[in-house]
């Protein structure tokens, strides 16, 4: 039973832009702080970015001024907003609801070349 769903990965140039959408199948996204999380080939998983229910964002030093995470409440939808990607971007990009219960998607990738 998929949780969440991400979708908007791709891939670009240097440079480039994506926007990542996340919606989940069956739960209001009101009730959670949102996540961004991605793993590069031979990495490990790292935390991208997150936002909480009342708006506040953090991002990790190696997107900060380049990606933008928000929420849409109402459409029930969450986002993360990619610009000037580099190749180092480059991996599978997740998103989890943490709260009472956590819910992670399938992942959607971004190549960067």
């Amino acid at each position: 039973h998929v949780q969440l769903v991400e979708s908007g990965g791709g891939s670009v140039q240097a440079g480039g832009s994506l926007r990542l959408s996340c919606k989940p199948s069956f739960f209001i996204l009101d009730d959670f702080d949102m996540m961004w999380y991605r793993q590069a080939p031979g990495n490990e998983c790292e935390l991208v970015s997150s936002i909480s229910g009342d708006g506040s964002t953090y991002y990790t030093d190696a997107v900060k001024g380049r990606f933008t995470i928000s929420r849409d409440n109402a459409k029930n939808m969450l986002y993360l907003q990619l610009n000037s990607l580099e190749t180092e971007d480059t991996g599978m990009y997740w998103c989890a609801a943490l709260g009472s219960t956590n819910y992670w998607g399938r992942g959607t990738q971004v190549t960067v070349s």
